[in-house]
């Protein structure tokens, strides 16, 4: 699941396997990306499940945004 919001997207239903370096990965075939960054829990430092990715300019975001809406890959799975 993704959301735009601008040039930046939020990503949910990560895997706790998912890394910053997997995620920027994943989006950087639509764009320049500028930034992937998971959400950590702060007590545990492990993956909370959603993360954001910053593209270069909205149009990548966008581009982004319509493949991998609902999109199911291995960053997907839950733990």
């Amino acid at each position: 699941m993704a959301i735009r919001l601008g040039s930046q997207l939020f990503v949910g239903r990560l895997s706790c396997y998912t890394t910053n370096q997997k995620l920027e990965k994943l989006f950087s075939p639509f764009g320049i990306v500028k930034e992937a960054r998971l959400v950590l829990d702060p007590r545990t430092q492990k993956p909370k499940g959603f993360g954001f990715v910053t593209f270069d300019s909205e149009s990548q975001a966008q581009k982004a945004l319509k493949a991998m809406n609902g999109r199911l890959n291995e960053s997907n799975y839950k733990c």
